[in-house]
């Protein structure tokens, strides 16, 4: 294979991420079809082993017809704080290869390695040791895609899966990416590649042959960026660093709920629970969201801008029933998913500009110490079960998927 290179991104991707690090902890599991998704008629599948892939189930699927497909899957509930800290761990190991690199997602991120090869060698010795020091350190496999640009890269982890290794030099990229179905693009999903076979386009190399403008006549813009990737053309960077631009959590309900005191709960248990991620990432709030999903599937969100930024469910809470109870009055519906989103985000380090006035003549009340304490205390003893006392008699079911940790 051609050994010429302008410059070398990696992809790494680890292998059926949540389902792998629950087996780390429920070992008897391996081997078996399994997933990791909530126990609900709505839920979702987060994450399957390939045992169960093997029955056709995918991720997203809805849990219903994953377990109509593979009847005997094992079914584990999530714990995102456990994927949370195993991420970090990955993230940390691929940040000590080079410091040009992109997380796309809790178990993904692309490294530029271009300025690495005289210290590290070759693209292939790269991906080896990065795969070695991840199983080493974490007991997980990952997938590791090297090529000259993003999408070919991601392209070729995506077909090494799983525990693979692909390398795809700048010279071969044509010779590797003609062949493939047209679905194998970046960014085609299931209805454009019907539209391009349709249109007798069913290889990459079909697509990359091409007139641009022929392709935008189709299309409209994204003709000829479908070209261009065909080609191998990306010339998109590893971009190191990505702002936080949002916290958000949500929750899907078994039966849909009309009862505003249930609403009310369920608001609370997601405001402290968005407000532990604020805290965690480092974050406060300046302006909260809520939205709510109808049983007809429309969503409707409203948002408010709060007196001063902060970490704290108090009042995120206030802000949040606020918009619900505006929310409800405007649109007389049962309510499907109820979510919230912590949005404006600044550090929690950063000065803060105080509010000259308050409606009662008071500060609003600082629950900030307490919270801190609250968090040390989940931190000492996981297992306390800690929560807000208007959850304590009868705490939201765990009924259908959070919103995970939702950072955009």
């Amino acid at each position: 294979m051609d050994e010429s290179w302008d410059a070398v991104v990696l992809h790494v991707d680890m292998d059926a991420f949540f389902l792998a690090v629950e087996l780390l902890d429920q070992p008897h599991l391996a081997g078996r079809p399994a997933l990791v998704a909530h126990r609900g008629g709505r839920s979702v599948v987060l994450s399957a082993s390939y045992e169960a892939r093997d029955f056709g189930v995918r991720s997203a699927m809805p849990l219903a017809h994953a377990m109509a497909l593979c009847p005997g899957a094992a079914v584990i509930e999530p714990r995102h704080d456990r994927y949370t800290e195993v991420s970090r761990e990955f993230m940390g190991i691929l940040g000590g290869f080079t410091p040009v690199l992109e997380q796309l997602s809790i178990d993904e991120a692309f490294l530029d390695v271009s300025g690495a090869r005289r210290r590290l060698g070759a693209p292939a010795r790269i991906g080896a040791m990065i795969r070695a020091q991840v199983r080493e350190r974490t007991g997980l496999s990952c997938t590791v895609g090297a090529a000259a640009t993003k999408s070919v890269a991601k392209i070729a982890s995506t077909r090494a899966k799983p525990d693979g290794l692909a390398v795809v030099s700048s010279g071969s990229t044509r010779e590797y990416l003609d062949p493939l179905p047209v679905g194998a693009l970046w960014g085609v999903g299931p209805v454009l590649r019907q539209r391009l076979i349709a249109a007798g386009l069913a290889t990459v190399g079909d697509l990359a042959a091409q007139a641009p403008q022929r392709m935008e006549r189709w299309l409209g813009t994204q003709g000829p960026a479908l070209v261009r990737l065909a080609q191998g053309i990306d010339p998109r960077p590893v971009t190191p660093e990505h702002d936080t631009k949002s916290v958000g959590v949500e929750r899907t309900f078994e039966q849909d709920v009309r009862d505003p005191a249930e609403l009310h709960r369920h608001l609370v248990g997601l405001s402290h629970e968005g407000a532990i991620r604020l805290r965690r990432g480092g974050f406060r709030a300046g302006a909260i969201s809520v939205k709510v999903k109808a049983p007809d599937l429309s969503v409707r969100t409203r948002t408010v801008t709060l007196a001063r930024p902060t970490d704290s469910a108090g009042p995120i809470a206030e802000a949040a029933e606020g918009l619900l109870r505006t929310l409800l009055e405007a649109h007389r519906v049962p309510v499907r998913l109820l979510g919230i989103r912590a949005e404006r985000l600044s550090g929690a380090g950063e000065s803060v500009q105080e509010s000259l006035l308050w409606e009662d003549e008071r500060p609003p009340a600082d629950w900030s110490q307490a919270d801190r304490v609250a968090d040390d205390i989940r931190r000492r003893f996981p297992q306390a079960g800690l929560r807000p006392a208007t959850l304590v008699d009868r705490q939201p079911p765990a009924d259908g998927p959070p919103g995970g940790d939702d950072l955009r």
